[in-house]
C-alpha cells in the first residue's frame, strides 16, 4: 500500500544510525526524532542497544539492531552470539549480515546453518524476535539474488534486506527490492542503503518494501510534508 499520509510513510522506517563515530548525544537525538515522527524503529550498532531501549520504553517506537555487520565474514556461532546478545540488551529486531562469500560462490549448506542458527536464537525469545537477513544485493546477479531469497525463505525469515549500505557497489535499488519480493513472497522485504530522498522511497515501497531503512528519515518525511503543501 503506497502511504497517502505522513503518519502512513513514518511507519515504513527504521530511523538508522549505524556509523563508528555515533555517540551518546547522537543516539539520544535519533531517540527523540523516532518518537517525534512516529518511525517504527530506530536501528543502531549493538553498543546503543540498551539506552534506547530506556529511552524508548512506554513508546511505540522498537529497538532493532545488528549480527555480523558489517561484512557478514563472522562465523555462524559469533553471528548467533551476537544476535542473542542485542536481545538481551532490548532489540525487539535484529539485522543479520549474510556471508557474502557463501553467496557468491553458491554455498547453501552454509547459509542454511547460519540463517537456522541466528533464527533458532530469534524463536526462542518470548515474544520472538524478528529476523531480518541482509544480502547484499547490490553486489548480487539476479540470479545469486534468487539463490539466496529461497534459501532464507526457506529457513523462515521474516525480512530480506537489501544491504548493510557501507558497501562501495551501491545501495538499495527498487528492481533488486521487486526481485526479492518476487523470490521470497513469504518474507517481508526491507529496503536499505543510500535512501535519501522521497521519490527513492516511494520508489521501494511500489516495488515491494515492507520497510525502509535511512538515516535520512527525518529529511524524507519533512519533503513529504512540502509536497504536499504545494499540491495543496
Amino acid at each position: 500500500m503506497i502511504p497517502t499520509t505522513k503518519q502512513q510513510l513514518a511507519r515504513y522506517f527504521d530511523h538508522t544510525l549505524l556509523s563508528a563515530t555515533a555517540v551518546e548525544a547522537d543516539i539520544r537525538q535519533l531517540c527523540d526524532e523516532a518518537m517525534a515522527y512516529g518511525f517504527y524503529a530506530v536501528c543502531v550498532q549493538p553498543r546503543w542497544v540498551g539506552l534506547c531501549a530506556d529511552i524508548l520504553h512506554g513508546s511505540d517506537v522498537k529497538v532493532a539492531s545488528v549480527a555480523g555487520f558489517p561484512f557478514g565474514a563472522e562465523t555462524t556461532p559469533v553471528k548467533a552470539l551476537q544476535a542473542e546478545a542485542v536481545i538481551r540488551a532490548g532489540a525487539d529486531e535484529v539485522d543479520s549480515v549474510a556471508d557474502l562469500a557463501s553467496i557468491l560462490t553458491g554455498n547453501a549448506s552454509y547459509l542454511q546453518r547460519e540463517f537456522a542458527a541466528v533464527l533458532r536464537v530469534c524463536r526462542k525469545m518470548r515474544p520472538p524476535v524478528a529476523l531480518k537477513v541482509i544480502i547484499e544485493s547490490a553486489v548480487l546477479t539476479d540470479e545469486q539474488i534468487r539463490f539466496v531469497c529461497g534459501i532464507a525463505q526457506a529457513a523462515g525469515v521474516d525480512f530480506l534486506k537489501t544491504g548493510t549500505g557501507f558497501l562501495p557497489a551501491g545501495g538499495a535499488q527498487a528492481e533488486h527490492v521487486r526481485l526479492m519480493a518476487q523470490a521470497a513472497a513469504h518474507c517481508k522485504i526491507k529496503a536499505a542503503g543510500g535512501i535519501k530522498t522521497l521519490d527513492q522511497t516511494l520508489a521501494m515501497i511500489q516495488a515491494g518494501a515492507s520497510r525502509i531503512g535511512a538515516s535520512a528519515s527525518v529529511q524524507i518525511l519533512d519533503e513529504f510534508d512540502s509536497a504536499n503543501d504545494r499540491s495543496d
